[in-house]
């Protein structure tokens, strides 16, 4: 099923926060929606879904315009707000939020036991939301999204919250539902955070598109230069630097290979936080 947005605008009162914009996302594929915070992202995701009407332009998902028909959980699954995730309250735990939303769109128990499994919270299953970390809201919302198996997938900064565990299983999930044919659209602020993720880029900045999906997809890419570090703190270090956006792999012998931050940065992350460095060097990507 494909995604397709025409023109797109919308305005509020003399405030554009999307502004003609136009781009495709294709099945069996993760497209990423990049830009910084303020930059339309989340209004773009409402307009798509039906929650908001446009100024102009148009939204279709599988040809249908959405504001003829908006989309139903067994059309697209989505993540919107972690806070809320789809539970009428905090009080509730995960299992009686995943199996309400079942009862009210007439999904079978059973798949409850599936998404809780999938998300890696069977043993949080009833813990009260309430309780959860940022990362385990992610992965509630996560499992709410799929629920009803739906074809199309929009989450808004899912990776958001994750740690560096987390991020290889999120990653790792989205590519496995774009393989099985999805259609998969996740967006973020940060390059470094998708650039391992998806197939496809489209970045956005003041509502407008910056670069086409090709253009963009080979710039982040090359924005993917590593840098090795050395630290007798790697837990602190890894720590800040994933809060800062960057990907981080604890090697065989203690060292990091930090992705998406230049070594300047990471010198000052380090500094900011009183972690010691022994070594910062930069390497060449591999070809």
């Amino acid at each position: 099923m494909m995604i397709e947005i025409r023109e797109l605008t919308k305005s509020y009162g003399d405030v554009t926060a999307v502004n003609s914009l136009s781009f495709t996302v294709g099945a069996g594929r993760v497209t990423g929606l990049l830009g910084p915070g303020g930059a339309g992202k989340s209004t773009t995701l409402r307009l798509l879904l039906g929650l908001d009407s446009p100024t102009a332009g148009s939204a279709a998902i599988a040809g249908q315009e959405v504001w003829d028909r908006p989309p139903g959980a067994r059309d697209v699954g989505v993540l919107l707000d972690t806070h809320g995730v789809f539970c009428s309250h905090v009080g509730n735990t995960a299992r009686e939020c995943l199996t309400g939303l079942a009862r009210r769109h007439g999904i079978a128990r059973g798949r409850v036991d599936e998404v809780l499994n999938e998300v890696g919270l069977t043993d949080a299953e009833q813990r009260r939301v309430g309780t959860f970390s940022l990362g385990m809201r992610q992965r509630l919302g996560i499992a709410c999204a799929l629920l009803a198996d739906p074809p199309v997938l929009v989450l808004d900064e899912p990776l958001n919250g994750l740690d560096q565990r987390g991020l290889v299983w999120a990653r790792a999930l989205f590519q496995r539902l774009a393989a099985e044919g999805r259609t998969v659209l996740v967006s973020g602020h940060m390059p470094a955070e998708l650039a391992d993720l998806v197939d496809e880029l489209v970045i956005i900045a003041k509502g407008e598109l910056v670069a086409g999906q090709r253009a963009a997809r080979l710039a982040v890419r090359s924005d993917r230069a590593q840098v090795s570090v050395r630290t007798p703190d790697v837990a602190v270090l890894s720590a800040v630097l994933v809060d800062e956006g960057a990907l981080v792999e604890v090697n065989d012998d203690q060292s990091l290979t930090v992705t998406g931050l230049s070594a300047r940065q990471i010198g000052d992350v380090a500094f900011l936080n009183v972690v010691p460095l022994h070594e910062l060097a930069p390497e060449t990507p591999a070809q």
